[in-house]
């Protein structure tokens, strides 16, 4: 059998790389797609002049990081550096705007996902298409600059995402995956490719305001799972390497947003299957066997990296308020004299969460460290509400945050419920769930159906981005979803844990004073306004 230091010597091992809203991070996979390494680099989004961004610099600069983070680990554990790979893959949080400028340099800052100033042209547009257009869009960030007369329109050269930015400068080519594209512009499932009749329609509306901006010509072609995508540029591997190690002509699969990766690491991409992701927001995914009856606010309707569609729901805040209370005691235990890791801290955290009341004991928490459309609010503040008889434990405490991270999210399902879309389990996957026991129990009873984890939860993304990329040698024979199914997760270990009864009475009694609170959020960002520049966790 080919040793691990073999085959990444031969050029035969996958690399997948995900832009996450916290961390980069890079994951090497063998043959048999099981991790060989990883690297990664933590980062942070900054509040610059009122919009939620990353500068360009820390996306190089990440990027560059996390590679060598992984090249340190491979040459440790195998004795080898890494100098071409079977396949490439780029994955990054969805959505945003991304405005480059004839040379492909950025006109303005990345405005990410978790702005939503865009409300006025997110609503036009959903009038106009009779489509949903949630206000982090591409689309909808691109209208509401030319409702808002921005002066870098008129030099406006084309659109990405971040994760579309990143494989451009590796291999030169202005592509996107299907899944990716999903989250700019309205996909057609019959097509793989934007709807044209959407196209005409947001381009009429365009045109009343800037009539020289040509929409179909800004985006990036679409290109479905297993295309070609093109390969490593000599200035793409200079990029992602200066060391010089690293040789150009490596292909590359077409680059994803994180909720495809996400779809990919959970198998989750047939039909009536679904997936929830954790991370700074929380998103759950669940794959149409037919098209929706109506429009919903709180449904994107994106894709599968195959261009299948997708009734998504997303939520701008996930588990970032729970890592903030993790990281205050774990500097309590360090003050204490009782230095943990923090898998350490998560795992007392987590099961003291489960010694907890039932409904966290009538404390409420608020994790809104920005906006929320799916429960109306624009501007966000992580709140703890507690009364003078609510029983305010640590158990409690934890408890309460945990259901926050998953409140939105349940408010925001009941559209499928709506729709009579039905799905028999729910794999999820983040770092919240490298710690097992308390974040899957309390999930499964805020969905009210079954959650199952995978042992590469944790790996997330970045591992399934990798796995697109192996699956660049296999399109050819086999669809995306039987690949999963017969080559990747053949063996799957997952864990299932149903919804307890408790739990979900537990659950029910916070949902009521979390909707009955909600007006809380809103006074707390009248009465505390944002007037200068930080970085948020």
């Amino acid at each position: 059998m080919t040793t691990p230091r073999e085959l990444i010597a031969a050029g035969d091992a996958t690399l997948g790389i995900e832009f996450g809203s916290t961390r980069i991070k890079a994951c090497l996979v063998g043959s048999d797609l099981a991790t060989l390494a990883t690297g990664s680099h933590e980062w942070q989004n900054e509040y610059v002049d009122g919009r939620w961004t990353y500068s360009v610099d820390s996306v190089w600069s990440g990027l560059q990081a996390a590679y060598a983070d992984l090249v340190a680990s491979v040459r440790e554990q195998y004795g080898v550096d890494p100098q071409s790979f079977a396949g490439i893959g780029i994955s990054a949080m969805m959505h945003g705007y991304v405005a480059l400028d004839d040379r492909a340099e950025l006109l303005v800052p990345f405005r990410t996902w978790r702005n939503s100033s865009t409300g006025e042209a997110a609503g036009a547009l959903t009038e106009a298409l009779g489509f949903n257009i949630p206000l982090r869009w591409s689309v909808a960030h691109l209208y509401q600059a030319v409702l808002d007369g921005e002066e870098h329109v008129d030099r406006l050269a084309s659109l990405t995402t971040l994760g579309g930015l990143v494989h451009r400068a590796l291999t030169g080519e202005n592509v996107l995956g299907v899944g990716d594209a999903s989250g700019m512009f309205p996909i057609d499932p019959a097509t793989r490719d934007y709807d044209t009749a959407h196209l005409d329609r947001a381009q009429e509306l365009l045109r009343h305001h800037a009539p020289s901006i040509h929409l179909a010509e800004l985006l990036p072609a679409v290109l479905v799972a297993g295309a070609d995508a093109g390969s490593l540029t000599p200035a793409g591997a200079a990029l992602l390497d200066p060391s010089g190690t690293l040789q150009p002509g490596s292909p590359f699969c077409p680059p994803e947003g994180d909720a495809g990766t996400g779809m990919v690491a959970t198998n989750s991409v047939a039909p009536r299957t679904g997936n929830v992701s954790v991370g700074t927001s929380i998103f759950a995914m669940v794959v149409l066997d037919s098209q929706l009856t109506s429009v919903h606010p709180e449904l994107d309707v994106v894709t599968t990296p195959a261009g299948d569609a997708v009734a998504m729901v997303h939520c701008n805040n996930g588990a970032s308020e729970i890592a903030s209370w993790a990281r205050v005691f774990g500097r309590f235990g360090e003050v204490a004299g009782t230095t943990l890791s923090a898998d350490d801290v998560y795992a007392a955290l987590l099961d003291e969460a489960l010694a907890g009341d039932a409904d966290a004991g009538g404390l409420l928490s608020y994790n809104y460290l920005s906006g929320e459309p799916v429960t109306g609010v624009e501007d966000g503040r992580p709140l703890l509400v507690r009364t003078p008889e609510s029983r305010f434990t640590l158990g409690n405490l934890i408890r309460s945050e945990l259901y926050a991270a998953f409140a939105t999210l349940s408010i925001g399902m009941e559209a499928l419920d709506d729709e009579d879309v039905r799905v028999e389990r729910l794999l999820a996957h983040g770092g919240l769930f490298r710690t097992a026991g308390a974040a899957q129990q309390l999930l499964a009873a805020a969905v009210g159906v079954p959650v199952a984890v995978e042992t590469t939860a944790s790996e997330g993304g970045a591992w399934g981005i990798a796995v697109l990329a192996a699956y660049l040698r296999r399109a050819a024979d086999t669809s995306l979803s039987d690949f999963l199914d017969d080559e990747v997760f053949a063996s799957s270990d997952a864990v299932t844990v149903d919804p307890q009864p408790a739990d979900v009475a537990g659950f029910a009694a916070y949902l009521d004073r979390y909707r009955a609170a909600l007006p809380l959020q809103r006074a707390a960002a009248a009465a505390t306004p944002i007037t200068s520049k930080g970085t948020a966790s």
